[in-house]
């Protein structure tokens, strides 16, 4: 059976957090084949575990992809601090004969970015509003390329492997499947040390947070990778609950258009027009640029600029999504920038150190936590949600009252659509549909 066709029954999609099917983005021609091994958020540990424990399905993966695209250059993007990660990639490079190479970043945010990375791997700058394939490169992150793997064996995503850190009791790495709730990974992990607190789902900088309250209703997806367990008065938690009126009341106020949100950017030093701070600029005036608005579509919402950059405490990123979203409400899309895009050479000197990030975030804490498993989790029901990906949901192919095991197919689309086929992550009882499919079991239990 074809690759393409493989992935695509697997429901393979970026495991990284963006969710694009990979069927579709390997149906192209490239030089280069890039993976992302660079844990992009502060705190995170699952990439570096796959890169440590999964080497082989790896780069075996990367070598039938690359058959595929035609890539001649193969390059796994990782920290140079990332030594045992180092080690094992660099042995199973040796003992399968590869042409895979490995490629040493310095420790700083966000070098998990795909067009930061491809610009540090290959000096290439992605246009404003292309992607990594306008240069020549596919980039796919390690997680990624392990499901690619298992696809290639004709086993679906069914599971994720999920760091669960900060306030828990047992910080570790679980391998759960899709649709569990995130109370029952928490549980897993030992428990929260504190009682009111909120979750980070994702990483500190560009995670979605949600409160206690809501953790029986939230589920881990395809492309959920992180629990970050804060206290519900942590500065982080505070910052993203900010409401759009908020933000704006304090843009119009307090913003001293200092230009420090637009000189740390990280799109901004690869050559990309965005200028934050003239978008802060025009949301103080009575009528804006709506030209300056523009730009906003091409923020990638890493959070450098809130969260690090401005001395006020202001929140460019989150005036930059409310922005994005109003513009692509109207259907107006950023047009790609044709002339060739040029880094800043001051580039070198601005990149956000990730220790000193760490520290300015509050979460100097639990920096030195031991993070331990996997575990893997068993589960007696799950919520597995039709829409895993970019693009359109999956439709269900299943009724109420099936029996239904574990890797069957539940919601597809059609070859070709931009959207991801989902599977059954356990054996059980079909016993709702709606955007979710519910399915319940009699398995709940932790394996170490």
């Amino acid at each position: 059976m074809d690759l393409i066709k493989k992935i695509f029954d697997a429901g393979v999609v970026g495991a990284g957090g963006a969710g694009f099917p990979t069927h579709i983005k390997l149906n192209c021609s490239v030089e280069y084949l890039i993976a992302n091994g660079a844990e992009c958020e502060p705190l995170l540990e699952t990439d570096k575990y796959l890169m440590r424990c999964e080497s082989k399905k790896i780069i075996k993966a990367m070598e039938e992809v690359a058959k595929k695209i035609q890539a001649k250059k193969l390059i796994i993007g990782l920290k140079k601090k990332y030594k045992e990660e180092i080690k094992a990639l660099s042995k199973t490079i040796e003992e399968l004969n590869s042409e895979v190479e490995l490629f040493l970043l310095d420790n700083f945010y966000p070098a998990g970015d795909e067009h930061i990375l491809v610009y540090e791997i290959t000096k290439k700058s992605i246009p404003a509003g292309g992607i990594p394939l306008d240069v020549g490169v596919v980039v796919s992150n390690v997680g990624t390329l392990v499901n690619i793997f298992d696809a290639i064996n004709e086993k679906p995503v069914v599971d994720k492997y999920v760091t669960v850190i900060g306030e828990i009791r047992n910080p570790c790495i679980l391998k759960v499947p899709i649709g569990i709730s995130i109370e029952k990974c928490i549980e897993a992990a030992g428990g929260s040390l504190i009682n009111d607190y909120a979750v980070i789902l994702g990483g500190p900088m560009m995670g979605k947070v949600i409160y206690k309250k809501q953790i029986k209703k939230e589920f881990i997806t395809k492309t959920i990778g992180s629990l970050i367990l804060l206290p519900k008065n942590h500065y982080i938690i505070g910052r993203k609950e900010l409401s759009i009126k908020h933000i704006v009341s304090r843009a119009k106020t307090a913003c001293i258009q200092c230009s420090m949100c637009t000189d740390m950017c990280p799109r901004n030093l690869i050559g990309h027009k965005i200028r934050p701070h003239r978008i802060m600029r025009s949301i103080g005036i009575a009528k804006g640029d709506e030209k300056i608005f523009m730009e906003a579509l091409i923020c990638c919402e890493c959070g450098v600029c809130e969260l690090y950059a401005c001395p006020m405490g202001l929140s460019p990123r989150s005036m930059n999504g409310y922005i994005k979203n109003e513009l692509r409400n109207k259907g107006i899309k950023y047009q790609k920038e044709q002339e060739k895009t040029i880094a800043k050479e001051i580039r070198e000197y601005r990149k956000i150190p990730v220790d000193r990030l760490i520290s300015r975030l509050g979460l100097t804490k639990y920096k030195g936590n031991k993070v331990i498993g996997p575990f893997e989790v068993k589960a007696h029901r799950v919520c597995i949600s039709l829409s895993q990906s970019i693009g359109r949901p999956a439709n269900p192919v299943v009724s109420i009252g099936d029996i239904v095991s574990r890797g069957q197919l539940i919601g597809e689309v059609k070859m070709g659509e931009l959207g991801a086929n989902v599977h059954s992550s356990i054996d059980g009882k079909v016993c709702e549909i709606s955007d979710y499919v519910v399915i319940r079991s009699e398995n709940d239990e932790v394996i170490s």
